[in-house]
């Protein structure tokens, strides 16, 4: 009986320190905020749109209010810029200098910019 009691507190001893491991590295886990990965991919790129593209409005919709975080050019205002960049589509994004056009997930544009 007595090693019976034992093994049960060595067992209840594991489940809480278990449990407070779990609760220690969930507590000092990198918070991931939206703000902070659009200003991230924003200092990573460049994203071009153009007024009235329904696409833009979807890529922009995906960052949840924190679109303003991004390098965003727009064609219909900055045609020039767009012409040097070599922008014929929107939304095009410049990530290390490579085209990637057409929308993107924000999961696909941290792991293209490092973030």
């Amino acid at each position: 009986m007595r090693k019976k009691h034992l093994i049960s507190m060595i067992t209840a001893l594991a489940v809480v320190a278990v449990i407070i491991l779990a609760v220690f590295l969930l507590i000092n886990r990198k918070q991931e905020t939206p703000e902070a990965t659009a200003k991230c991919i924003g200092q990573n790129s460049i994203l071009y749109v153009q007024l009235g593209c329904h696409a833009c409005e979807r890529q922009e919709n995906l960052f949840i209010g924190s679109y303003q975080h991004l390098n965003v050019v727009d064609c219909f205002y900055d045609g020039s810029k767009c012409a040097v960049a070599g922008i014929s589509a929107t939304p095009t994004w410049i990530i290390n200098g490579k085209k990637y056009v057409g929308m993107q997930s924000v999961e696909r544009l941290k792991e293209l910019t490092g973030c």
